[in-house]
């Protein structure tokens, strides 16, 4: 019986009273995801819709993260890119494509901001030559030659020639000439030789990589970095 009743007060004393308030100055846990609950479920009560509402919001969060530094979508506006993108698709642009230390490839079709070279608003072309790139049109076959070799490309509109405008360029450090692959429908770097910049569009000035064409869906595709460049030699001579 002794033994029972020391066990009974034992038990007694180290638990603590319910009535007992917390001591000043100790964290109250509880008490604090309580509030956070209280003030959630006041945020949400007070949204027009409640958690739908913010169901959407969290969505559309979400989707400005991932269109402000990894996708964005862009509508094709012209057919200067015919037959590899025509007027109306809606391509998908890779903006971490030239992040970290990569960038821009010949063959590559970009997306950039034309802001004081082409006109105030976001173009594609594809990639005809890179920071010290000689590019010259055209040889006695009719092709545009990139370092001294010739380049047969394959994504021309049909009937279309590399170019009916004579040009001899060395592309400047930090610069890309591009070019339409329609070319008798295209503004590119060939018309603005004679501007400011040479017609030369700042690698800084880059909004992506046109990596995936989603509309129409019949055809959809990912866009692939043509091998037309492949034997094109670095400026230096030597062969990538």
């Amino acid at each position: 019986m002794d033994t029972e009743a020391q066990h009974t007060e034992r038990d007694r004393s180290s638990s603590p009273s319910p009535a007992t308030p917390a001591h000043a100055g100790e964290p109250d846990p509880e008490g604090s995801q309580e509030r956070s609950r209280s003030v959630f479920a006041s945020f949400v009560a007070w949204l027009p819709g409640g958690r739908l509402t913010l169901g959407a919001l969290l969505t559309a969060g979400v989707l400005l993260l991932l269109t402000t530094f990894v996708v964005q979508p862009f509508e094709i506006p012209s057919g200067s890119m015919e037959p590899t993108l025509r007027n109306g698709d809606r391509i998908l642009v890779n903006k971490l494509a030239y992040r970290f230390g990569s960038e821009p490839q010949r063959g590559d079709a970009v997306v950039f901001d034309g802001s004081g070279y082409f006109g105030d608003a976001d173009y594609v072309k594809r990639v005809a030559g890179v920071g010290g790139d000689r590019v010259v049109c055209c040889d006695r076959r009719g092709r545009i030659t990139v370092n001294g070799q010739a380049v047969d490309e394959p994504y021309l509109y049909p009937g279309d020639k590399p170019s009916t405008v004579p040009f001899d360029v060395v592309v400047p450090d930090g610069t890309l000439f591009v070019l339409g692959d329609h070319r008798s429908d295209s503004s590119d770097s060939r018309d603005h030789l004679g501007s400011p910049g040479g017609g030369m569009i700042p690698v800084d000035d880059v909004i992506g990589r046109a990596d995936w064409l989603v509309w129409p869906l019949d055809r959809w595709t990912s866009l692939e970095r043509p091998d037309a460049y492949a034997r094109v030699p670095d400026p230096g001579g030597a062969h990538g």
